[in-house]
């Protein structure tokens, strides 16, 4: 689409900058807002966003950021999900970039020779474990479609902070300091140790040139710089080295191409609800959203345990479902229509009772259902989200990934490359032979709880944007938003503060919650065990008659400011 001519991205006098670890985690406003996991970012888009630009503009210079400041998480050697709402046309877009594997790819790819599943922290440094990245190919499709200022300003504030340095944030020095074997690569070793040994802390100045090279050419030449050229060629060399070296081909790479669809929409309550389709994991999302409403639960509130067993009953069957059947729709039949049917979500709302099952459900029999064998898929968690609504009332939500902490821990551009075929199962089949639904194929997309989500009210106009990261947990950090917000009409950084509780199997792992409340679960059947996954990082922007309040997870670092 032809551009028009915008005032240049510049700093903006409005909000002080100058001590970002302070900036607001809730803040109102009556024309755009942005919520991000580092305040450096939300920068980014907040600039963009005051200089003309579109919601999905910001988002561009978000991602650009994020992977410098926040690399653990996400950047443009991973993949990511977007739902986007146009304001003019009411059309709810869902956006997927989630990462391939290489056409070689094969079913076994992470079996030994004895035909058993190599030990995960193995695999996540291999070769073997990344997928041709979809993040920048996925964002400029949608910034052709969408986008207002050029491209190539977008990566600006980006390529600054690149090579005059920014600050490590301490969530940043705890993973460069932590103890995931991704933080000790050859690579990360040679980004994250100073010349006297000692790595980065925080508060130290962290430059990285290169990674400002492969923006500049990537602003320049879009996700064709990426996707071929000397930075793919140094991608598939990187993949191919040991151990267990990757199959990427300079073909895989040149041939990766986003997808765009209609948005899975379902209505809850008053409202419905939209999210990406398969693979990502707005269908367990929606299933879940689909049992609760078939509960009392918007009649009760977050002191209530019985809330919580209603919540926890439903995230467990929603569960069962999506580790069963969903995988890439492309190469598995995945039955959507049947599993959010509501006969058969009326169905399964019954086995919600008054106390927790003792036993861990086993999925449903929908309509149209194959049979898969069950998943043995890890999900690790290296996740981050954003949400944007800019001054025409677009929305954009946002999740991306490089999957675990620093993806496989190997560099190339100054950039890490993810280690997203990891979340395939690596168990292909059953002892009977049965294929499992997310076993690895070439070509094929993994299954992603990645859920962003947008939610309208019955008339259509937009009522909130919200996501979250959290490995295989998104689906209850997601619902628990969700609940908060439109069932418990809580203000947003007390919604997205509230514990989390994750119901999954035999498992009712969460944050603490008031002894009161902990207690009343324990009564019902539910003995809450402290948490052992990775934390939420929610963000969300709701609608609230003339303004907006957007909230930031007060577990990151993240901000949410808006004019």
């Amino acid at each position: 689409m032809a551009r028009q001519t915008q005032r240049p991205v510049t700093v903006t006098k409005e909000i002080d900058w100058s001590d970002v670890a302070h900036l607001p985690k809730k803040s109102t406003a009556s024309h755009a807002m942005v919520a991000a996991a580092n305040p450096l970012a939300v920068k980014a888009g907040y600039d963009v966003l005051k200089a003309g630009g579109s919601a999905v503009d910001a988002a561009v210079a978000i991602q650009a950021v994020l992977g410098l400041v926040e690399p653990q998480s996400s950047g443009i050697g991973g993949g990511a999900f977007m739902t986007y709402y146009d304001a003019k046309t009411h059309k709810v877009t869902a956006y997927n970039g989630r990462e391939t594997a290489p056409a070689d790819a094969t079913p076994d790819m992470f079996l030994d020779d004895n035909k058993n599943p190599i030990p995960f922290k193995q695999a996540v440094v291999s070769g073997r474990a990344t997928g041709v990245p979809g993040a920048v190919a996925m964002l400029e499709l949608a910034q052709k479609e969408h986008g207002i200022l050029p491209w190539r300003q977008l990566f600006t504030p980006a390529i600054a902070l690149a090579e005059q340095g920014f600050t490590v944030s301490p969530r940043l020095a705890s993973m460069i300091n932590g103890h995931s074997p991704e933080a000790y690569t050859e690579d990360a070793i040679r980004y994250f140790v100073k010349a006297n040994g000692e790595r980065y802390q925080a508060g130290d100045i962290l430059k990285n040139p290169d990674y400002a090279n492969s923006l500049k050419a990537i602003s320049e030449k879009g996700s064709a710089a990426l996707l071929t050229g000397a930075i793919a060629q140094a991608i598939v060399d990187k993949v191919h080295q040991a151990p267990l070296a990757g199959s990427m081909t300079m073909a895989d790479l040149a041939g990766y191409r986003p997808k765009e669809s209609a948005a899975l929409c379902k209505g809850y309550h008053l409202y419905v609800v939209c999210t990406p389709d398969a693979p990502s994991g707005g269908v367990g999302l929606q299933e879940a959203l689909g049992l609760l409403s078939h509960t009392d639960i918007d009649r009760r509130n977050a002191d209530d345990p019985k809330a919580w067993l209603e919540f926890a009953e439903a995230s467990r069957l929603a569960y069962a479902d999506r580790d069963y059947f969903v995988g890439d729709p492309d190469f598995v039949k995945v039955p959507v229509t049947g599993l959010l049917d509501p006969h058969y979500i009326a169905e399964r709302a019954k086995l919600i009772g008054d106390k927790a099952n003792p036993q861990a459900p086993s999925h449903g029999n929908p309509k149209g259902a194959p049979s898969y064998s069950m998943d043995a898929t890890a999900e690790p968690g290296g996740t981050t989200h954003l949400v944007i609504v800019d001054s025409k009332g677009n929305a954009v939500s946002m999740t991306t990934t490089v999957e675990n902490i620093f993806g496989s821990g190997r560099m190339v551009g100054g950039f890490f490359l993810n280690n997203q075929l990891t979340d395939f199962s690596f168990s292909p089949q059953a002892y009977d032979n049965t294929p499992a639904a997310n076993a690895v194929a070439g070509d094929k997309r993994p299954r992603s709880t990645m859920a962003p989500t947008l939610v309208f009210n019955q008339k259509g106009q937009f009522v909130a944007a919200l996501g979250s990261p959290g490995g295989s947990s998104i689906q209850a950090y997601n619902l628990k938003a969700i609940v908060a917000l439109l069932d418990w009409h809580m203000p947003v950084d007390q919604a997205l503060a509230l514990p989390n509780l994750v119901a999954h199997g035999t498992l009712f792992l969460s944050d603490p919650f008031p002894a009161k409340v902990s207690q009343g679960l324990k009564d019902l059947g539910v003995t809450l065990t402290p948490a052992e996954h990775e934390e939420s990082g929610l963000q969300a922007i709701i609608k609230r008659g003339n303004y907006y309040e957007g909230g930031a997870d007060i577990r990151r670092e993240g901000t949410a400011v808006g004019f």
